[in-house]
């Protein structure tokens, strides 16, 4: 028996998407655009980065021929290792959110509508917010709009330090969003305020209540800190985690895996704030794993810290970081192990607004001492799990049909 790796770059999708037009995502191409950006320059920053994008180990890993895969100008091709194998994959859940986008990944695509808050001010409706101050006992909230977080704590992050008033805001994800100082409101206080709300929010169907905790004095120096805690519905079936364990495996959580499955079908949870920490914790998880165990990791600083603030320089960078690291991944790898680099919906911070964006993603990695090659495009992310799910002993689920025979050769 072997061992199995995923690592889902919050938000890095490749376009593509045939429905793109519905989500209000027309050709939205978060990999593609990027590219293209720093080839014509308009992603240089002094003392960050200049040039062409480089991602040389994710692309000998089949990223560009994964882009040609779902749909793009193919002018990302290049040689590839030994065992790589690439493809990408189609959302067939109804959302662009993280959650949708996860559980798809773990085998179990959503077909139902979440719950969302229109962009009206306020936001949120009178009752949820009168049952909010009530049972939290709270003086009133702050924000009840849609925002930007970061925006958001430094407009209104003094008035709630001065008031205890907390922040509450939203997206175009189904999300509430709470916002409070670590020390003046107290972070036990706010993660007890967020299970309140968890309660109080589940007749509405809102995918996550998202604690999110700052720290600092002034608008100047309010700063969100790695203390973040997200309260998602659990999953409605069985996903992938939950069959491992009922198997006898572990799952390990990297990052925000746990919260995103509302703690169930994981083990063992490990945080860390920023994408290198977190590449330093998978491959501690990845040294821990015996076989039969699956680490899923998360990054991400690329959805939150670039994809939403549209920052196209400093996606950039996080990716070439995050591709320099790679090897040491790679040299972790036994015979037999399976390492999957995917994403969990697009963000392409050259679109308008900074929500999500509707695209393909790419499936790409190496399956040690197998021939690899190419998987093509995939009906649907659950494909994802289904192949971990073969390759860890797993019958078939439900949903997805699994890759793994063309990786391995015998397809």
């Amino acid at each position: 028996m072997s061992r199995a790796f995923l690592f889902v770059l919050d938000s890095f999708g490749i376009g593509g998407a045939g429905d793109a037009a519905r989500f209000g995502d027309a050709g939205a191409d978060t990999f593609g655009h990027i590219a293209e950006a720093c080839a014509g320059g308009r992603a240089d920053r002094a003392g960050l980065r200049k040039g062409p994008l480089q991602l040389p180990n994710m692309m000998l890993l089949g990223l560009g021929r994964a882009a040609a895969c779902a749909g793009g100008a193919g002018r990302f091709h290049g040689s590839l290792l030994p065992s790589a194998f690439y493809g990408a994959a189609k959302e067939v859940s109804s959302g662009k959110d993280t959650p949708s986008g996860h559980w798809e990944i773990a085998a179990l695509p959503v077909p139902f509508e979440w719950g969302y808050f229109p962009t009206a001010i306020p936001t949120f409706p009178a009752e949820l917010v009168h049952a909010i101050i009530r049972e939290g006992r709270l003086p009133g909230i702050l924000g009840d709009c849609h925002a930007s977080g970061t925006e958001i704590i430094a407009r209104l992050g003094e008035e709630h330090v001065r008031t205890g008033k907390p922040i509450f805001y939203t997206s175009a994800d189904s999300v509430i969003q709470i916002a409070a100082h670590e020390t003046h409101f107290g972070l036990e206080r706010l993660y007890e305020l967020c299970r309140t709300v968890r309660t109080l929010a589940d007749p509405l169907n809102i995918g996550r209540i998202i604690a999110r905790p700052f720290l600092g004095e002034s608008a100047s120096t309010f700063e969100r800190t790695a203390n973040r805690r997200d309260y998602a519905v659990p999953p409605p079936e069985p996903t992938l985690l939950d069959r491992l364990v009922a198997h006898g495996a572990k799952v390990i959580g990297v990052g925000k895996i746990g919260d995103i499955f509302a703690h169930r079908g994981v083990t063992e949870v490990r945080k860390a704030a920023g994408n290198m920490a977190l590449f330093d914790a998978a491959l501690e998880a990845m040294n821990d794993a015996r076989d039969g165990d699956l680490v899923f990791a998360n990054f991400v600083d690329f959805d939150s810290l670039y994809g939403h603030r549209r920052d196209v320089a400093g996606y950039a960078a996080a990716l070439e970081a995050f591709d320099r690291r790679l090897p040491e991944a790679l040299a972790l790898l036994r015979p037999g192990d399976l390492l999957i680099l995917t994403a969990d919906h697009g963000c392409d911070p050259t679109s308008a607004g900074t929500d999500h964006t509707r695209e393909r993603v790419p499936v790409f990695g190496c399956a040690k001492g197998m021939p690899g090659g190419e998987i093509g495009l995939r009906a649907t992310f659950a494909d994802i799990g289904e192949t971990v799910a073969e390759h860890l002993g797993l019958a078939p689920g439900h949903h997805g049909a699994s890759f793994h025979g063309v990786i391995a050769g015998h397809a």
